[in-house]
């Protein structure tokens, strides 16, 4: 089962899209597991510091290293202790290998920075990252995160598109999402995963629908080979209103 740790200044946004999401009815039925951390309690003093102005000036401040590198340690920590004897390897590495009932395994976690210099997101990237038994999102603020947790501490750096945004909770949110939707148990059927290699136009009742009555022949209308009953069509119809 993947469990996704979300670090963030503000975890209430988080958890209020996990309630109200096929996410949080995921984790009510033990397919996957949410832990969001919030970076406060990790601040520097009695004030819980998190935040200072860039050196070398500028405006903004900047998520400092201390918080940021105590709370991914913590997380860590954690997954060491649950790993029963297991010990992590050197560096920077993503693979811890506890001991289960007598036999070892890799129990694989992938630490991700936002960032909007990163490799843009892409469902290839989707289907490697569920491949993780845990994954440690760092959701930035303001200006950014000070880049000694990009080059020292995080394994990859994430975009999700040539934009910017006031922070990285809905890049972490995007991230989950593609990314669970891979986990078995998650989605409903199938066609739900593969809707992205090339959406089809969808149709509902009614029929026909006519914007304003008082002009006629302005129905717009439901493509006939949609009504035909014809499987086959239909298919095909797809298919090729999908590229």
């Amino acid at each position: 089962m993947i469990t996704f740790h979300i670090i963030t200044l503000f975890p209430e946004a988080i958890e209020a899209y996990l309630r109200a999401s096929i996410l949080g009815r995921a984790e009510k039925r033990g397919v996957l597991k949410f832990n969001l951390v919030n970076l406060r309690p990790f601040g520097l003093g009695r004030h819980r510091v998190v935040d200072n102005s860039p050196y070398g000036g500028g405006a903004g401040m900047v998520i400092k290293i201390e918080p940021m590198y105590r709370a991914i340690q913590s997380i860590k920590r954690k997954l060491k202790a649950s790993a029963k004897g297991g010990s992590a390897s050197g560096g920077n590495s993503s693979r811890l290998r506890p001991a289960t009932d007598g036999q070892s395994k890799l129990l694989k976690a992938r630490t991700i920075l936002f960032s909007t210099r990163g490799k843009v997101f892409d469902q290839k990237a989707a289907r490697r990252l569920a491949r993780y038994d845990h994954l440690i999102l760092i959701a930035g603020r303001y200006e950014g995160v000070d880049e000694r947790v990009a080059r020292y501490v995080a394994d990859e750096e994430i975009s999700i598109g040539e934009f910017v945004l006031s922070g990285g909770e809905l890049p972490a949110l995007v991230v989950t999402e593609a990314v669970a939707r891979h986990i078995p148990g998650v989605l409903g059927k199938q066609e739900s995963l593969e809707e992205w290699k090339g959406s089809y136009p969808v149709y509902t009742k009614p029929e026909a629908f006519v914007p304003d009555s008082r002009r006629k022949g302005t129905a717009w209308r439901v493509p006939k080979v949609l009504l035909s009953g014809n499987h086959k069509n239909i298919a095909a119809w797809r298919q090729k209103m999908g590229k």
